[in-house]
């Protein structure tokens, strides 16, 4: 659940921080070196970064769905039982036991 919690609040970072003057205009980097700073103020480059937040936010949302999904159905926590298979019956997705 952790890591579901950090690809939403990096997901939020890198879409909100790209967009906010305070922080994108006047960082170390930018102040440092002069043809970063050109380069850093490109709306394309700006598109870029908040894309990869969006990418962030979907990977975490993702995974959030695939907790919920994960955890068993039944009110007494154990998976159901499969018709058709014997309760013993474990196999991996390769086909082996």
């Amino acid at each position: 659940m952790l890591y579901v919690v950090f690809f939403v609040q990096v997901g939020l970072l890198l879409i909100v921080m790209p967009w906010w003057p305070a922080f994108w205009e006047h960082n170390y980097f930018a102040l440092a070196w002069p043809p970063l700073r050109a380069f850093l103020a490109n709306n394309f480059v700006r598109g870029a970064v908040s894309g990869l937040g969006i990418v962030n936010l979907f990977a975490g949302f993702a995974d959030l769905a695939y907790v919920f999904n994960a955890r068993p159905s039944s009110a007494s926590g154990r998976p159901e039982r499969v018709e058709g298979r014997d309760p013993g019956e474990v196999s991996l997705h390769d086909g082996t036991r």
